[in-house]
């Protein structure tokens, strides 16, 4: 994201299970992977019935080619911030954009077959934005039940693992969705952790999680909201797995598990 920046793992198709656990984690000192569940023992589907999510891609395709767009200075309660950001990117090039856009394009049926009715807060890869505070209120507008912004860190190459961020309090203002938003927070690192096998970040925050009131898609929500970093892009090992599309659907199986548990 640069600057801007227990449980069960649900397999909920045999689909997902299969291209999910295709392959093992290539990195020994990566937390052994759970067994996945067989598909059996997963409930039937319609677990979501009901429930809206929105997936917020971080970032987008277009943005590098219109500065003055997404440079433009917005208000997020705290403070001012460019409307959105280009994002980070692998030392080979893989940007954040794509990475969040394959993610969540994983993530959305997953939900959507076990009944839950799923926004993605930017139609495509090749546009510019939204700002952040379209982006919050997207989910605001859809009275999503949960809100997953996807983003991948571009922190330091020794940085490793991943965090959930969380919203810290803006009095007057998002005070109804701290409690339900650390839950939120907890059921996806939780989920998250046993799914990948990634461990918790060890540069910031405190075991998987961080909580901060600088960013707008958190400080505007008014809906329970987490942002899940998936990993270091710039760190070899992390970028080496989010570069990996049958890993990257192994995320989107855990993801899934995180809002899952959160929404039953």
């Amino acid at each position: 994201m640069c600057a801007y920046r227990t449980g069960f793992v649900a397999v909920v198709t045999l689909a997902a299970l299969t291209a999910a656990c295709g392959t093992a984690v290539p990195v020994s000192q990566e937390a052994a992977l759970p067994a996945a569940p067989s598909a059996s023992r997963t409930p039937a589907g319609g677990a979501l019935a009901g429930k809206i999510v929105v997936i917020d891609p971080g970032h987008n395709g277009g943005n590098a080619a219109h500065p003055a767009e997404i440079n433009r200075q917005v208000d997020i309660i705290t403070g001012r911030k460019p409307c959105n950001t280009t994002g980070t990117e692998t030392n080979a090039g893989y940007p954040e954009h794509a990475f969040t856009w394959d993610v969540a394009n994983r993530l959305k049926p997953i939900l959507e077959k076990l009944g839950a009715k799923v926004v993605l807060t930017r139609p495509d890869d090749k546009g510019v934005g939204p700002c952040v505070t379209e982006r919050a209120a997207i989910g605001n507008e859809a009275r999503a039940d949960a809100v997953l912004s996807i983003h991948g860190d571009g922190a330091a190459p020794g940085g490793h693992g991943f965090h959930v961020i969380m919203p810290g309090l803006v009095s007057g203002h998002n005070d109804q969705i701290i409690k339900p938003s650390r839950r939120l927070g907890v059921d996806i690192r939780n989920a998250y952790r046993d799914g990948t096998g990634l461990p918790y970040a060890g540069y910031t925050g405190v075991d998987g999680l961080q909580t901060r009131t600088d960013l707008g898609g958190l400080n505007l929500s008014t809906r329970p909201a987490v942002f899940i970093e998936c990993g270091n892009m710039r760190n070899r090992g992390d970028a080496a797995k989010m570069s990996d599309p049958r890993f990257r659907e192994r995320m989107a199986v855990a993801l899934a598990a995180g809002l899952r548990s959160y929404l039953t």
